[in-house]
């Protein structure tokens, strides 16, 4: 291979071990996301989008290349003569299976390319929407706290107020306790508003998450066959 196509095939080698990396189920999105905000990652952060699309360019002209020349060699026909016509056969097959090579590396470097950057956006929303969970669960904790909080507040008081009184308080006291009670039940269903909405919040980044996953779930699929479908092709060329 020339010098340009063994550097796409160590693209490509590195691109699968990279996409593996990601794949590992006991790296979490949260630490694949603490990672990608490191110093060094934002400080290369400003030429990410020049340098994926300057790959892209060069992958999809390699890619036209590596097709213009199957199809040279694909139509071109050996000579007449049976010694040249043998001599130039293998000549030309040789050829032809070198650019269908150089074809197969740089299309799935392409693709690769495409589906390491659709990962690491994945991954990024996964953890944003794992954080944004957790933090909806805690506050509708405490809002559950804060109303059995309420209730007891209430119990207490009323007994209180009734205590050494039988069944007869004061009007003064009533009239604190219906005070307190209404107060109460106002803050009560502020609170459970919050909860429901808390709740309601909680499970749309549920489903949000569980969409991410499929869609996680089904790239990796995507990459196994291409793998597979990689190492047919590198078995038939040995």
């Amino acid at each position: 291979m020339t010098l340009q196509w063994t550097t796409v095939a160590l693209f490509l080698y590195v691109e699968i071990g990279v996409i593996i990396l990601l794949c590992l189920p006991f790296i979490s999105a949260t630490r694949w996301q603490r990672i990608f905000k490191l110093n060094i990652w934002n400080s290369m952060a400003r030429f990410w989008n020049k340098g994926f699309l300057a790959m892209i360019i060069f992958l999809i002209v390699l890619f036209l290349d590596a097709m213009r020349e199957v199809r040279k060699y694909s139509n071109m026909e050996p000579g007449r003569d049976p010694k040249v016509n043998a001599i130039r056969f293998d000549h030309l097959y040789m050829k032809l299976f070198g650019a269908q090579r150089n074809l197969y590396i740089s299309g799935f470097s392409l693709f690769l390319w495409l589906v390491m950057r659709r990962m690491v956006t994945l991954i990024d929303q996964l953890a944003t929407l794992h954080l944004t969970s957790a933090a909806l669960q805690i506050q509708a904790d405490s809002n559950n706290q804060a109303a059995k909080k309420y209730m007891e507040n209430n119990e207490l008081l009323k007994q209180t107020l009734m205590q050494g009184k039988g069944d007869k308080a004061t009007t003064e006291g009533m009239e604190l306790l219906k005070k307190e009670v209404e107060k109460l039940k106002e803050e009560l269903k502020t609170s459970g508003d919050a909860l429901k909405k808390s709740k309601s919040d909680a499970e749309a980044v549920k489903r949000q998450s569980d969409g991410l996953a499929r869609e996680y779930d089904r790239l990796l699929n995507e990459h196994q066959l291409l793998q597979n479908a990689q190492d047919s092709e590198d078995k038939k060329g040995n």
